[in-house]
């Protein structure tokens, strides 16, 4: 199983850290780095401020919400970080939330999983170059294609439903999931391999983020435990949380609770559950029933608090590699 790491751009991190933690990646040797759009930093200027701080780590950017960005926005925000990072710059695609694109942005989020379809294969086509001229329900560009060279990367796409599972399965060169279990990681992967079937490709590779913290103090898990209160009432995810066990950090959330009170309401092992989280020995098991699973690629997510750029964790991992 490869692992790679994420900075995914989250407020209970200081802004700075995930500057340091793609330091840390590059210098230990993992592969790839993701860089999330989140409440923080513009995904593709962090990217660029990355790419400026690393020597050779590939980068995908993302999952960038389609109802946000169109695709020559997307594809054209790629070709440019790859052009001044020189190497690969994948992206990942997702519909995001409604509290993201409708409440932070002001967007329609208008049939998100026929937006997600359209925008996959029109950014597949503007990756490959040349003109594009793609004319869909929700999406549409007609561009004369990249000045700039294509950014070479993978197209990647966030899924949880069944319908953008298909997409994955159609569309992509790999499928992510955010803060799925063992169990849950199984049936995706189950879902996914149908897809595929269904759609006559082999199914792409199956990655999903999940927090991990090695030798953790009280702040690190407190950090990840924190980190999975903005999750609570978001759809897909509050059923996922329900089938962990944290209905009633659930139901608070409907009920419009306030952070400290939804965090009171999880309980003291919600980041082990949700999380790699633990001694070296319980990482390792931890990962190796995430493989048999059928995970490819395990995206770490790396508690900082008591742990600097994630130097403890990322070391260790680098290590089991």
């Amino acid at each position: 199983m490869k692992i790679s790491v994420v900075v995914a751009s989250r407020p209970d991190v200081a802004p700075s850290d995930d500057l340091a933690v793609a330091a840390t990646a590059d210098r230990l040797g993992f592969g790839e780095l993701w860089i999330g759009e989140g409440w923080v930093w513009d995904a593709f200027v962090l990217a660029t401020a990355i790419a400026a701080r690393t020597d050779r780590i590939a980068l995908t950017v993302g999952p960038i919400p389609v109802s946000i960005r169109d695709p020559l926005m997307i594809a054209r925000a790629a070709a440019s970080t790859a052009a001044v990072a020189g190497r690969p710059v994948g992206v990942a695609l997702g519909t995001s939330s409604v509290r993201y694109v409708e409440g932070a942005h002001g967007r329609r989020r208008h049939r998100p999983a026929t937006a997600l379809s359209e925008s996959a294969q029109a950014v597949r086509a503007l990756f490959r170059g040349g003109p594009v001229a793609f004319e869909g329900e929700v999406i549409s560009t007609n561009s004369g294609g990249l000045t700039l060279e294509p950014p070479g990367g993978p197209v990647t796409v966030a899924a949880f439903g069944d319908r953008a599972i298909e997409v994955a399965a159609t569309h992509a060169d790999r499928m992510v999931l955010d803060l799925v279990s063992p169990e849950m990681a199984a049936e995706f992967r189950g879902r996914l391999d149908a897809a595929a079937t269904g759609a006559g490709r082999p199914a792409p590779p199956l990655a999903a983020w999940i927090p991990v913290a090695i030798d953790p103090e009280p702040r690190t898990t407190e950090q990840i435990t924190r980190s999975l209160v903005g999750y609570l009432g978001v759809a897909g995810y509050a059923e996922m949380f329900w089938r962990a066990g944290f209905g009633a950090a659930v139901d608070l959330a409907a009920t419009g609770a306030c952070r400290e009170q939804l965090l009171d309401a999880l309980p003291e092992d919600a980041a082990q559950r949700m999380g790699i989280v633990g001694d070296i020995g319980t990482v390792e098991a931890r990962l190796a029933t995430y493989a048999a699973a059928g995970l490819d690629e395990l995206v770490v997510v790396p508690a900082t608090a008591g742990d600097p750029a994630g130097e403890r964790t990322l070391t260790a991992l680098a290590e089991l590699r």
